[in-house]
């Protein structure tokens, strides 16, 4: 198989439930407990501003309310994202996928950005996330991100885009023709939910010149099975319980 410059395990939208999630204060706190590679999760704003949210919508993880990506980035930045979590990160906002890469690149850390599409943008997101990338992962020695996403045409956006950057599809069931799909996106990666990996799977993907990476995972029974299996990586909410150090 073809070199896979990252880090075994790869902290959850940035140190998992110890801080709120994507936003830059949780990367700082996955940074501290040792964490080199952070998983995020990008969209677009109205005006095409691509930032960090899980959700289509603002109500979970902020004071916001609607779909974010019906909004343009002036309103979305004034939200708190923090508050939610806890009293400790009242404040915190929203970031870009901008700052996010920037405090990624001025700290030598990589990252896996999960192209997470507003409905019906799907192609859009891919392909913008992955212009971003492109303009600024540049002049570095260090590994591009890896751009995933559960969305395949968000897939083909970013490779039509920029078709260098290694692309990952997500999975979370094993639907009719995935490794074609992968194939045809000319995936790095597959990500599954971890329960759907098996050593027939994992010997099919990795034949097919990918590799094989895993998320959730927070219980270190399931985490020691998927090292046996010959996984290639982890994600992870458990920050505090998992050394990085593999």
């Amino acid at each position: 198989m073809k070199a896979w410059p990252y880090p075994f395990w790869i902290a959850h939208r940035g140190a998992g439930r110890l801080a709120p999630e994507n936003t830059l204060a949780a990367f700082r706190l996955g940074a501290e407990h040792g964490y080199r590679m952070f998983e995020c999760d990008a969209k677009l704003s109205a005006d095409d501003v691509p930032f960090l949210l899980h959700d289509s919508t603002l109500e979970r993880t902020s004071n916001g309310r609607g779909v974010a990506g019906e909004q343009p980035w002036s309103a979305l930045a004034q939200l708190d994202a923090g508050a939610w979590h806890s009293r400790r990160y009242a404040g915190e906002p929203l970031p870009t996928l901008e700052a996010l890469i920037r405090f990624c690149l001025a700290n030598r850390y990589l990252l896996d950005i999960e192209i997470k599409p507003t409905p019906g943008a799907e192609r859009r997101t891919g392909e913008a996330v992955a212009q971003l990338v492109a303009r600024l992962w540049v002049r570095t020695d260090l590994p591009p991100p890896v751009l995933t996403s559960f969305a395949p045409e968000s897939l083909e956006g970013a490779l039509a885009a920029e078709p260098a950057l290694p692309r990952g599809l997500l999975l979370d069931s094993l639907r009719e023709g995935w490794l074609d799909t992968a194939s045809r996106l000319e995936c790095a990666a597959i990500v599954c939910n971890y329960g759907l990996w098996d050593a027939a799977m994992v010997a099919q993907v990795h034949a097919a010149d990918m590799r094989a990476l895993s998320y959730t995972v927070n219980d270190e029974s399931v985490a020691l099975w998927l090292a046996g299996l010959g996984t290639d990586g982890i994600v992870t909410d458990r920050v505090d319980r998992f050394s990085p150090a593999r």
